[in-house]
């Protein structure tokens, strides 16, 4: 019989709907799901936004209040899809409130609050918590770590990798709390953390990084149409260079000005004995070139094989066919679930809220090296 787990969600944006629509579908996309999310709860910012939640979201209530969330005995799972600029007050609310805690990219805003939120988690080792690094489960992203750790590349030489966008490309678009620096933390948290994050699961930890930024629009309408500008206070573009603790270099690019791009998050990772290359676009495949391959007349057997691994995801996953394209909304299901399955053993999960300390550090480094230059360390946050 499936576990029962109260889920009581802050925030009903676009990603706390992503998150709502995942809990839903882990009964269909599970062969025997081991748990069963029950929408207990949400809250958001206004009462009247917080009614309609619960009814677009199938919550048996909605609030403005957190407390709410937290007094309830019936939740046992608080998932947190607000601002970045409150996850660390929230983040720590619910596990002083012995609830365990999922939340979305970046951790928070600031290295120390994400060091208090580390103490907050270790403090209470049985409450369990995970992070919606969600690019950890494509398919493609878990082979290319399943090779790498078998050794596939031999030594690491270098990489490149970038997670681009475009939808700040019109100078029209108003502000909003993701461009305020204290609440968002441009192009560098929101799509930077997706990339570092991926980059620190695949390679290892990075141990220092020299960075550049750029704001190409520096003021835009307050709000909608409106002819009053304000000022855009964080970054458009951040470009690194990274060197890995356990060797190898690499540049990381994030941008929100990658005028063409869809969702543009890519890799190319060369080593002594070949080389590993993905992209979100093509999201189905893992690109793999074996120097070991025969070489000969013609080419021989040497080029870049294409690895299908489509929705090859393991047992217990069901739904659909392994054979089918994947997309975007899988690999949230797929997190959520690790999250979910690992909760229920009583264990931490694939991503965790150690993970986002880790990228917040990262992200700490790099906003260092772009004010003061050169190369900066990359603290340990845990």
């Amino acid at each position: 019989m499936s576990k029962r787990i109260g889920i009581g969600l802050v925030g009903f944006g676009f990603i706390g709907k992503v998150h709502t629509h995942s809990y839903q579908s882990l009964p269909l996309f599970f062969e025997q799901c081991p748990v069963q999310a029950e929408m207990v709860g949400v809250c958001t910012s206004r009462p009247e936004t917080a009614k309609r939640a619960a009814e677009q979201g199938g919550f048996s209530f909605g609030t403005a209040d957190l407390e709410e969330l937290l007094q309830r005995e019936d939740i046992d799972v608080i998932d947190i899809c607000s601002p970045n600029h409150l996850h660390k007050e929230q983040i720590i609310a619910a596990l002083e409130a012995g609830k365990h805690v999922y939340c979305d990219k970046p951790l928070t805003v600031d290295l120390t609050s994400a060091e208090e939120i580390v103490a907050a988690a270790r403090q209470r080792p049985e409450q369990y918590h995970g992070m919606a690094f969600h690019c950890r489960f494509i398919p493609a992203c878990m082979r290319a770590r399943q090779m790498l750790a078998d050794g596939f590349l031999g030594e690491l030489y270098h990489f490149r990798a970038t997670y681009y966008h475009a939808g700040y490309t019109d100078p029209s678009r108003p502000l909003s709390w993701r461009l305020q620096k204290e609440c968002g933390g441009g192009a560098l948290s929101d799509l930077g953390s997706h990339i570092i994050d991926m980059m620190q699961y695949l390679l290892g930890d990075i141990a220092r990084v020299r960075s550049s930024m750029d704001t190409y629009i520096t003021q835009r309408p307050v709000t909608a149409g409106s002819t009053e500008m304000g000022p855009v206070e964080v970054d458009d573009y951040v470009c690194l260079e990274a060197e890995m603790v356990r060797g190898g270099r690499g540049f990381v690019e994030a941008s929100r000005f990658a005028t063409g791009t869809q969702d543009g998050f890519t890799y190319d990772i060369f080593g002594e004995n070949g080389s590993l290359r993905f992209d979100m676009m093509d999201a189905n495949f893992l690109y793999a070139y074996d120097m070991r391959d025969e070489e000969g007349e013609l080419g021989g057997n040497r080029g870049y094989k294409q690895i299908e691994c489509v929705q090859r995801y393991p047992k217990p996953s069901a739904l659909p066919s392994p054979k089918l394209p994947v997309g975007w909304m899988r690999f949230h299901i797929q997190s959520i679930f690790d999250f979910l399955t690992a909760l229920n053993e009583s264990r931490l999960g694939t991503a965790t809220l150690y993970d986002g300390a880790r990228t917040q550090a990262a992200d700490e480094a790099i906003r260092q090296s772009v004010a003061e230059g050169g190369w900066v360390d990359v603290a340990d946050p845990l």
